[in-house]
């Protein structure tokens, strides 16, 4: 079913809107190179957040008026006429316009009944109205992969190759399978020696991929596939570069592709939301023995950056800065902490008990300073909290990273804080580890964008 040069490829949401580009610099840059590669594919850009709600912003879509029991089906139709004008602009890259649009048409029809029915079992009052509102939440998610995977391979067809849509949304299925079960079925009769796989990045399963994954859940499908394939390599492809730092604050003149680094660097990116991949779609590819490449779709001479297990920079030094400014620290003080074994886990235990996870953690004799994000910070939690400890504050707070599989240099640290210091940035709390992958300084939110320009000159840039 896999051969050794099977590559798995996620194409983002982004780069999928610029699918002309995505032809000539990705699936047809090479004659040699066209077969033997499954794309698992996003949504167009912004249509995901048009389901569901804003990535980033949390501003709802069309799952909060199914939700609020609002009138959904207008922004249904409305969405349906933004993807059949979405599939006009495709027409001039061979894409079936017509056969495209009775597609789409065909789906926000079908999903448009099976809300309406879920609007009916939820009102009869004999169901989880939970459980309804995670199968609701899936069904809108899988809407905008059917569409950009189908108009690939459509695209791919007319274009005169042998190229498969690869539908594992479940569309009409019945069967009850998992999530790796349907990946295995689909795969059992396709030969991606002889077909261009172009799956949806959602899978359906019985299990619930949103359930766990949430919005990551594209490329938890391209882990599995990956993974169940044995395919040698992952490849992500995004809009821009893994870089030294972000391009728009550092500028782009002055950060460069990270080239090499580890799985290791990876979460300790994604701990602070610069994600190279999810995390929990990172973790199977790593104990399966598969590199990911990071990939600018619009750099195609470029060969990006691996991720490796084992990569250690031979060099020491700092490969990323990057950070937050949208964090909050919680600060927890008790005179009553002082020699007390154990008084930390109950404030893990509140966090767990919201399900918070926390960035970091400093402390001392009678202080526990939690870093989350802010929109973590909720009310009842911190009631929660001001219910057992004697003093709670917050304070909305940035956090700065320095990041690389070899940082393990005398002087680095105080480097770092020179750089800040000769800024006239005042250093809140500063966190690093053992294993010395990740300097993390906290730091008044308005010195964010000058801390991150004073690490990178003189940590990325002086030491270049």
């Amino acid at each position: 079913m896999a051969e050794k040069r099977l590559r798995v490829e996620k194409i983002g949401g982004t780069t999928m809107s610029r699918f002309g580009e995505v032809l000539e610099n990705v699936i047809l840059k090479d004659d040699n190179d066209i077969y033997n590669r499954i794309y698992v594919v996003s949504a167009y850009s912004g249509v995901t957040n048009e389901l569901l709600e804003h990535k980033k912003t949390g501003q709802p879509g069309i799952y909060q008026s199914f939700e609020q029991n609002d009138e959904y089906e207008p922004a249904m139709i409305s969405l349906q006429n933004r993807l059949c004008e979405l599939n006009r602009s495709f027409k001039e890259i061979g894409l079936d316009v017509a056969t495209a649009d009775r597609f789409i048409c065909e789906r926000i029809s079908f999903a448009v009944n099976i809300l309406k029915s879920m609007d009916n079992v939820i009102s009869s009052g004999y169901v989880n109205r939970t459980e309804v509102l995670l199968a609701a939440r899936e069904l809108l998610a899988s809407i905008g992969e059917m569409h950009s995977a189908f108009n690939s391979a459509n695209i791919l067809q007319n274009l005169g190759y042998s190229a498969t849509y690869v539908d594992l949304s479940g569309w009409q299925d019945r069967r009850e399978r998992t999530i790796d079960a349907r990946i295995r079925h689909i795969f059992s009769t396709l030969d991606p020696a002889r077909t261009i796989c172009v799956a949806t990045g959602y899978t359906k399963g019985t299990e619930g991929i949103m359930r766990e994954f949430d919005r990551g859940y594209s490329e938890v499908t391209f882990s599995k596939i990956a993974v169940l394939l044995n395919a040698e390599e992952a490849v992500i492809h995004k809009e821009y570069h893994l870089c030294s730092g972000d391009p728009v604050i550092i500028g782009e003149d002055k950060v460069h592709p990270v080239c090499n680094t580890n799985f290791d660097v990876a979460d300790q990116l994604a701990d602070v939301g610069m994600e190279a991949i999810h995390p929990k779609a990172s973790k199977p590819l790593e104990t399966a023995g598969i590199s990911i490449r990071v990939m600018n779709a619009f750099d195609p001479s470029h060969s990006g950056t691996l991720i490796t297990k084992d990569y250690i920079c031979p060099r020491s030094k700092t490969e990323v800065i990057t950070g937050s400014n949208a964090v909050t620290c919680l600060e927890v003080h008790d005179t009553r902490m002082v020699g007390e074994v154990g008084f930390d886990m109950k404030i893990m235990k509140i966090l767990q008990d919201h399900n918070i996870s926390y960035i970091n953690k400093a402390t001392n004799a009678n202080t526990i300073d939690v870093l989350i994000y802010e929109r973590d910070c909720t009310p009842a939690m911190l009631d929660d909290m001001r219910r057992r400890f004697e003093l709670v504050t917050t304070q909305n707070v940035a956090i700065v990273c320095a990041i690389g599989s070899n940082i393990a240099k005398p002087g680095m640290l105080a480097k770092a804080a020179r750089a800040l210091a000769d800024s006239n940035i005042n250093i809140l709390s500063v966190s690093q580890t053992s294993r010395q992958t990740n300097m993390q300084f906290t730091l008044q939110r308005e010195h964010f964008v000058q801390a991150q320009r004073a690490l990178h000159r003189t940590l990325c840039e002086e030491e270049s």
